[in-house]
C-alpha cells in the first residue's frame, strides 16, 4: 500500500480508491468537494487491483481510507463523512425532507444502479442478446426515475429536496449523468430531472467532476468501460 501523505497539520490526507466512471465514487468525490475534504484520489484501472483488495477485499469502489479509518461502500462512506466532518450537512433538519433524502438515495443505490451496472449489463449482452443490453439499462433506470419524479414533486427546489445541496443531489448528480449520456435514455417524461441535471451541470462545486466523466462518454463507447465493481 502506498505511504500515507501527511499534511501540513500533520494528520494524514484522506484516500479515496475510485474510479472516473463510477457513478458511487462520483457520490463520494462530490461530498468530498462540497466539505471542502483534502483528498488524494487514486484510480483503480483493472479488475482484483491488489492495492483496492487491502482496503476492500471485495474489490469494490469507492473505498475510503481517513488515518487508521477504512470505509467501504458510498453510503456507508457518506454518512460516515457526515458524522465526522459536520460542515456543509448533506441532511436537512427537517425530518421530512430528511426522509425523502433517503428515499431518493435508496432509489439510485437499490432500485437502479445495481441494475444497470456494467457487469450485469454486459452480462445480459452474453445470455441474451448485445442488442438488449442498451433496452434493459434504459428499462430499469427510466423506472426507477418514475418514482424520482412523483418522490420530488413537492420538494425540490433549485435542487432535488429545496435550494441546498443535500444527498439525494449526491446521487441523482451522477446517476443523471449515466442515464442521459451514456445509456441515452429519453427525458422527456422526466422535466423535474432533466431540469435538476441543467443546474447540476451548472453548478461550480459539481461542474468539474461531471466533466471529467462526460468527457470519457465522449472517448469510448457506452459499454466499453472496465468491468468494476461499484458499491
Amino acid at each position: 500500500m502506498k505511504q500515507a501523505v501527511v499534511m501540513e497539520d500533520g494528520n494524514q490526507l484522506i484516500k479515496l480508491y475510485s474510479h472516473p466512471m463510477s457513478s458511487c465514487s462520483r457520490r463520494v468525490r462530490l461530498a468530498l468537494h462540497l466539505k471542502g475534504l483534502k483528498y488524494e484520489c487514486i484510480n483503480i484501472t483493472s479488475v482484483g487491483d491488489p492495492e483496492l483488495l487491502k482496503v476492500n477485499p471485495m474489490g469494490y469502489v469507492p473505498a475510503l481510507v481517513d488515518g487508521t479509518t477504512i470505509v467501504s461502500d458510498s453510503y456507508a462512506i457518506l454518512l460516515y463523512l457526515e458524522e465526522k466532518y459536520p460542515q456543509h450537512a448533506l441532511l436537512p433538519q427537517d425530518l421530512v425532507r430528511k426522509s425523502i433524502n433517503y428515499q431518493a438515495a435508496s432509489i439510485v443505490s437499490s432500485s437502479i444502479q445495481p441494475l444497470q451496472n456494467m457487469v450485469l449489463v454486459n452480462y445480459i449482452g452474453e445470455i441474451v442478446s448485445p442488442d438488449e443490453k442498451l433496452p434493459w439499462a434504459q428499462y430499469h433506470i427510466g423506472k426507477g426515475f418514475v418514482a424520482l419524479e412523483i418522490l420530488l414533486a413537492n420538494y425540490a427546489g433549485k435542487y432535488a429536496t429545496g435550494d441546498e445541496i443535500y444527498l439525494a443531489d449526491l446521487y441523482l448528480a451522477p446517476q443523471l449523468d449515466n442515464a442521459i449520456n451514456r445509456f441515452k435514455l429519453d427525458m422527456t417524461a422526466f422535466p423535474l430531472l432533466l431540469k435538476l441535471n441543467k443546474t447540476y451541470n451548472e453548478t461550480p462545486s459539481f461542474q468539474q467532476i461531471l466533466a471529467e466523466t462526460q468527457q470519457q462518454h465522449t472517448d469510448k463507447s457506452a459499454f466499453d468501460f472496465i468491468k468494476l465493481q461499484e458499491a
